[in-house]
């Protein structure tokens, strides 16, 4: 009955979550719930779900204040130099550009979001693009590899759901995964300069004008300059949302700090390699690097409230989601479901098969991730893999470092909303972007779970 009720209860989450009947934090909650009650598990629920929370306090922690750090960054401009002196770099050279669109993107991509970092990226490097004629396109493909290969960062919405739904820390998940970062992101770049050398061989070099720029927006970026190779890059009716982004990130904003730049980066610095040496928890460490920044860049009172309050969309969102996954887990936990779940695997699973487990969940996390969303993989479908990688001798961080290879992918996927956000800013179509960013992605992914396994980190 176990084995029926936890399958059940996946299924139910998932269709809930795929279908948009249920948001996250609902379906993570009233469905374990649910079947918590009809596994027997009576008042004793309130336990489970106790302990569970107990388990992912810390990982809360982590992400209120990994976005409050990272969104008081962007507010007082640390990367605003970065953005002028990538844009002085690229002059007007296509292939520059779109190198330096990735750079851009991987530095921006710190902070966790990937909506905030497409609207920072589309908005500084659109108008080149459109002055240079280089396709949209390509925009969206680089920015949104370079944001998918840094999705697994400790912050980021993968990594804190595998160790969430696993009881880890995300340090442990994360830290051993830099080398297939790294190689990732290396991969990311000789996609960018391929693509820039592709442009620049179909455009070649031109000189920017002001006359070429306002054509482009007045004809809401479609002209036959802006399109891709095939001619169909601009087929979306939303050419004209990219005239909202013309003049780049204000560089007028109240929240500006330039006399603290110097301050901001090296605090940003430190934070970043005290988080490598793995010192301290990661929770300790944004709590500390937060009030820092908070303190020294808005000694104001009101003025901290307010910083705070500027992302507190993002930090309800996001925290809300990770209490409401300690009702999943702890039923699951709780009641013995993932124990009677995984027995059955054993029985259905090959013993041939089983050693390999961790590369197995590495394969398919690349298209059950595009076709689910990541609250149903990581927390419905992972910790019965992870149980039954256990009978195999396979850790559970081992099985979480294997599940977020396949992020590259899922950053693609039409159940994302940041993807969708970057497709419209850029007047381009979901379909022409995933012509160009499917293959590569899937590539990226294969080449980080190769690496992984070929250090050890992940057993074959």
């Amino acid at each position: 009955m176990l084995v029926t009720l936890g399958f059940l209860m996946v299924a139910v989450f998932m269709f809930l979550i795929l279908t948009k009947r249920a948001t996250p934090v609902v379906g993570l909650t009233l469905v374990p719930v649910a079947f918590g009650l009809l596994a027997g598990a009576g008042l004793g629920i309130g336990d489970m779900i106790t302990d569970g929370i107990k388990s992912l306090a810390p990982t809360a922690a982590l992400l209120f204040f990994a976005i409050i750090f990272f969104g008081i960054m962007i507010d007082v401009g640390l990367f605003d130099p970065l953005v002028k002196f990538i844009l002085r770099l690229v002059r007007d050279d296509p292939m520059r550009l779109v190198v330096g669109t990735a750079v851009l993107a991987m530095v921006v991509s710190l902070d966790g979001d990937g909506s905030t970092t497409f609207i920072i990226v589309t908005s500084a490097m659109l108008p080149l693009y459109l002055k240079l004629g280089v396709s949209p396109v390509v925009l969206t493909v680089v920015a949104g590899l370079s944001n998918a290969t840094m999705n697994i960062i400790p912050w980021g919405g993968p990594t804190v759901r595998a160790a969430s739904a696993l009881g880890l820390s995300p340090s442990d998940v994360f830290v051993p995964m830099v080398p297939s970062l790294i190689v990732g992101l290396i991969m990311v770049l000789g996609f960018s300069v391929h693509l820039g050398i592709m442009e620049r061989r179909r455009i070649g070099t031109l000189v920017l004008t002001s006359e070429r720029i306002l054509e482009k927006v007045g004809n809401g970026g479609t002209s036959s300059a802006g399109s891709d190779n095939s001619g169909n890059a601009d087929d979306s009716d939303d050419g004209g949302d990219t005239g909202r982004f013309i003049d780049g990130l204000d560089p007028k904003r109240d929240t500006l700090r330039p006399k603290l730049l110097w301050f901001n980066a090296a605090l940003t610095t430190a934070l970043l390699v005290v988080l490598v040496m793995d010192i301290l928890p990661i929770p300790v460490l944004f709590m500390i690097a937060s009030s820092i920044a908070l303190a020294v860049n808005f000694p104001a009172v009101k003025d901290q409230g307010e910083a705070i309050a500027r992302h507190s969309a993002s930090i309800v969102s996001v925290v809300a989601m990770v209490l409401a996954a300690a009702v999943l887990t702890g039923v699951f936990q709780g009641t013995g479901m993932v124990e009677a779940m995984a027995e059955w695997l054993l029985q259905v699973i090959p013993d041939a098969m089983g050693s390999h487990l961790a590369v197995i969940t590495g394969v398919l996390s690349i298209p059950l991730t595009f076709f689910m969303t990541n609250d149903a993989f990581y927390f419905g479908v992972l910790p019965v893999l992870s149980e039954t990688a256990a009978q195999y001798g396979i850790e559970p961080v081992e099985m979480a470092r294997a599940s977020i290879t396949g992020q590259a992918v899922h950053m693609q996927s039409p159940l994302v909303p940041a993807i969708l956000l970057l497709v419209t800013l850029a007047g381009v179509s979901l379909a022409d972007h995933h012509k160009k960013v499917l293959w590569r992605a899937g590539l990226i992914s294969i080449t980080m779970l190769v690496v992984g396994v070929a250090l050890g980190q992940i057993p074959f």
